[in-house]
């Protein structure tokens, strides 16, 4: 997942060779959220993670978005092109983050949540590392940036292939068009989508419009360390998502989500108060964000993986995933819409992002009082 946010690392570098504005600068990330979302539907529609093995799709999509970002890397010097070429690596994310899941899932069954939240920790520390990259020799060098996060990713699509299926991975199903109504109109599965819709309108904007937001603060004084502390609020979030998936096989995944997207969105109300704050302030606070604001993401998966139909589980989690990242890349032009036509500061920006954790609480705790919440953590909701 370094594919990722591997130009928004670089996004400084960028914009300031071709000239961007902050909304076209935005335009490097959000094109990768629309091609997600393009080919987590044609993946869905076409039941394409529960029809073909999962290790082979998610293999050949990560050489596919590797490819599109090396082009990225060494041949492109317009906008245009590059949006072009972070949509198709969005495209092909969409083959490699659902089946990553089903995967997981396959090889567990009481202990979903961990196994899930251990994937989506990883996926969070991976596309964190482009910022690491940046930050220990990359400023100022985005091809370095861009051509060693291709290169991560075919690491990774290269050590999935070793993985065979687990004992609980349900068996290739056929093509299915009814499947998706299916999932759509399960009461269940709708709440538990909501509670990710809501999570998901505030994490990617926030990840997105990090950088920018602590340039702005008094203690951070260059692109160094806003680049170390980027990736330290983003990777530590994969800590958080382990002890979630912990937690919710334990505690139950309705109580944990309400619990992450309540500190959260209450983080997202607060960072215009840190903006001044010195580093022994600011630090503390964009870790405890970073833990909670990813923490919950996993288990609105598992959830799915639990209520929907077990032969198209893959189908589930693709159009959860789609809808979600639809949403994102409202919530990440709405950021320097507000900053630039209306003039609010960061802070003020940020705050808008704490609607999506109050409304995905409110679905998570109607999904606790109903009676679906028995399917879920073995019982505990």
């Amino acid at each position: 997942m370094s594919l990722w946010f591997s130009a928004t690392a670089v996004a400084p570098e960028i914009a300031a060779a071709w000239g961007l504005t902050p909304g076209e600068t935005g335009l490097l990330t959000s094109a990768v959220q629309v091609g997600f979302v393009v080919g987590a539907l044609l993946s869905a529609a076409l039941t394409l993670s529960d029809a073909v093995p999962p290790r082979y799709l998610f293999a050949a999509s990560t050489a596919a978005g590797a490819a599109a970002t090396a082009v990225l890397a060494v041949a492109v010097e317009a906008l245009l092109a590059a949006v072009l070429l972070r949509f198709l690596t969005g495209v092909a994310l969409a083959g490699a983050y659902p089946p990553g899941m089903k995967i997981a899932a396959g090889w567990f069954d009481d202990a979903r949540g961990l196994a899930i939240g251990t994937v989506v920790g990883a996926l969070t520390v991976g596309s964190a590392l482009p910022h690491l990259l940046r930050a220990v020799g990359g400023v100022g060098r985005p091809r370095v940036v861009l051509l060693g996060a291709a290169g991560l990713a075919l690491v990774g699509g290269g050590l999935v292939l070793l993985v065979r299926p687990g004992p609980y991975q349900a068996p290739a199903a056929p093509f299915d068009p009814a499947a998706v109504r299916r999932v759509l109109s399960d009461r269940g599965t709708a709440l538990a989508n909501l509670g990710y819709f809501g999570h998901m309108w505030e994490l990617y904007a926030v990840w997105t419009w990090l950088p920018a937001y602590l340039l702005a603060a008094t203690a951070v004084g260059s692109d160094g360390l806003a680049s170390l502390l980027t990736f330290a609020t983003i990777a530590v979030g994969g800590l958080g998502a382990v002890a979630a998936g912990l937690s919710a096989d334990r505690l139950g995944r309705t109580t944990v989500t309400s619990a992450a997207m309540v500190v959260s969105g209450s983080a997202s109300l607060l960072a215009w108060a840190v903006l001044g704050a010195p580093l022994l302030v600011l630090t503390p606070f964009l870790l405890v964000w970073g833990v909670t604001i990813v923490a919950d993401s996993a288990q609105f998966s598992a959830a799915v993986t639990e209520l929907a139909d077990p032969s198209y589980v893959g189908t589930a989690l693709t159009f959860q995933t789609a809808v979600g990242f639809l949403l994102t890349t409202v919530s990440i032009q709405l950021v320097p819409v507000l900053r630039g036509t209306f003039g609010l500061g960061w802070g003020e920006a940020f705050a808008t992002l704490a609607l999506g954790p109050a409304l995905g609480t409110l679905a998570m705790r109607r999904l606790a009082a109903s009676p679906d919440a028995a399917k879920l953590a073995g019982g505990r909701g």
